[in-house]
């Protein structure tokens, strides 16, 4: 099916809210694994979300070439070209885009779906993040208000990050700490800010405890809980339905089947997934090599077998292996077998 329009990425958020599951949002960095995450939706019966970030966007322009710009547009005219192959409907995002980015990374993308949109089109990507939790709420706030109405000039969506998610993930990187779980106060201000969806619709990841990448049981400390706490306080103070915000799950590798049904039932609609899907393609490539490794390799004056090191026949390896995982998070959040394509 073709790119998500915005009228269907928000009828996609929209059910996903009031019938309580989740979109897996995938982050790619190549053909490859654009490939893998439609082919492992397709599996699912599924319909996500396909997201990049700065690091990714600079990997697609070419390592040694960095144009992040160019590098999500390439993503993006590639990803709305062989997604017409597949019967499921996936959304395009921008991952986190620190203030030092925007000028090179989002701001660009914003004004080249402007331009589309100018023309009687769609926007090209249907939401954009700006990651501001690493500088003060005002700033970020702020900041935040500026793009909105960009962002609904050209009907897309805005995600913000209120409070701070630990670890590293292509450059931003926070401690483990108390920082880590957003306060109903910071959520009252994001409202204040950006209203209830009246100035442009954004979906907040609200911070629970979350860290990016993997870490040994006990090293972190999820409250998914949190969000129903917040939830209800913004519902009360602003007589709304019982989950105001649209909420998003940053920092879910290694999070319990538990910790993720509670995200969700207090208005999770979209869950970012990397590190797992990443090492399920390595894995796979690693595999591939250590079985054939007289193959893959000229040993000892033989010639190796072009059929086992043609970059093809371990990438559709690398690619099922991924795919396989990209099923399973649509498991885990609810959405397998949910497409309405």
């Amino acid at each position: 099916m073709p790119i998500a329009t915005p009228e269907q990425y928000a009828e996609m958020l929209d059910r996903a809210k009031s019938t309580g599951f989740a979109y897996p949002a995938f982050n790619v960095s190549s053909s490859q694994t654009i490939n893998a995450v439609l082919q492992g939706l397709t599996e699912a019966g599924s319909d996500g979300i396909i997201q990049v970030t700065t690091g990714g966007a600079d990997y697609f322009a070419g390592h040694t070439v960095k144009n992040r710009a160019a590098g999500a547009l390439a993503f993006a005219a590639f990803a709305h070209e062989v997604a017409k192959n597949y019967p499921i409907t996936v959304a395009l995002h921008t991952d986190h885009c620190p203030k030092d980015a925007l000028d090179g990374f989002v701001m660009p993308l914003i004004a080249a779906s402007e331009e589309r949109v100018k023309d009687g089109g769609n926007p090209i990507f249907q939401s954009h993040m700006w990651d501001g939790s690493a500088v003060p709420l005002d700033e970020n706030l702020e900041i935040a208000k500026e793009i909105l109405p960009r962002i609904k000039a050209i009907n897309a969506i805005l995600e913000v990050e209120i409070g701070v998610v630990g670890g590293e993930e292509d450059g931003v990187s926070h401690d483990i700490n108390e920082h880590l779980y957003t306060t109903l106060d910071d959520a009252i201000a994001t409202v204040e800010a950006l209203g209830l969806g009246d100035h442009g619709r954004y979906m907040a990841a609200l911070t629970f405890g979350n860290v990016h990448g993997v870490y040994k049981p006990g090293n972190v400390k999820l409250k998914p809980e949190l969000l129903g706490e917040i939830q209800a306080g913004l519902a009360a103070k602003y007589g709304t339905g019982e989950k105001p915000l649209d909420l998003v799950f940053h920092g879910g590798s290694g999070s319990t089947d538990e910790e993720i049904s509670t995200a969700v039932a207090n208005g999770v609609v979209k869950m970012n997934i990397d590190t797992d899907t990443q090492y399920a393609f390595t894995r796979a490539v690693a595999g591939h090599m250590f079985s054939n490794w007289d193959a893959v390799l000229k040993v000892d004056g033989e010639v190796g077998n072009k059929k086992l090191y043609d970059p093809r026949a371990w990438g559709k390896v690398a690619e099922t292996a991924m795919a396989a995982r990209v099923a399973d998070a649509t498991r885990q959040l609810g959405s397998y077998g949910k497409s309405q394509s």
